[in-house]
């Protein structure tokens, strides 16, 4: 079955023959000769290329990844400021609305309490109105009576002329 029929000889491929394997040997080592020349160095040189730009590709990539370390850094410490912005802003703006709070009571404070004192002088004018005007109707009530009690004791209309003249200057004296 492994043999091979040529002009009368049998090849046959199990079997080892010295001539054919010399010829092997030779060939061999012709192809790898010439594959070292020709093939050999271009394709080491582009292993050489490709193992330098996977090299540059790793520092580059531990370059990116110092980078972006060092950037995280820095984003949390600029978080960091900001929340601490973020805190005294808040902090600012209660202290500011407390004394907003405080600004208004004391003048709604100070409102009231003008207004109070307000009511309380015109409560006191009112009360000195009333007094006077009630002094004033005590004074014509007492006049009233007190021409009353005149006219029946004076009966002349002499004496009475002389007691009103008399009676208006002791007003104008006081």
């Amino acid at each position: 079955m492994f043999t091979l029929l040529s002009e009368g000889s049998a090849f046959s491929l199990i079997t080892p023959d010295p001539g054919l394997a010399i010829w092997t040997v030779i060939i061999f080592v012709l192809l790898w000769v010439i594959l070292g020349k020709f093939a050999f160095k271009p394709i080491a040189n582009a292993l050489k290329e490709r193992e330098q730009s996977i090299e540059s590709a790793l520092k580059s990539a531990e370059a990116a990844k110092a980078e972006m370390a060092n950037l995280t850094s820095k984003n949390e410490a600029l978080l960091n400021e900001a929340k601490e912005e973020r805190n005294k802003i808040i902090a600012d703006a209660k202290k500011a609305a407390e004394q907003v709070k405080s600004d208004i009571v004391a003048k709604a404070q100070a409102e009231a309490d003008a207004k109070v004192q307000q009511a309380l002088r015109e409560i006191d004018n009112q009360k000195r109105a009333a007094l006077a005007d009630l002094k004033n109707q005590v004074g014509v009530v007492a006049l009233e009576i007190a021409e009353k009690v005149i006219r029946k004791e004076l009966k002349g209309n002499a004496e009475q002329q002389a007691f009103v003249a008399d009676l208006v200057k002791q007003t104008n004296l006081n």
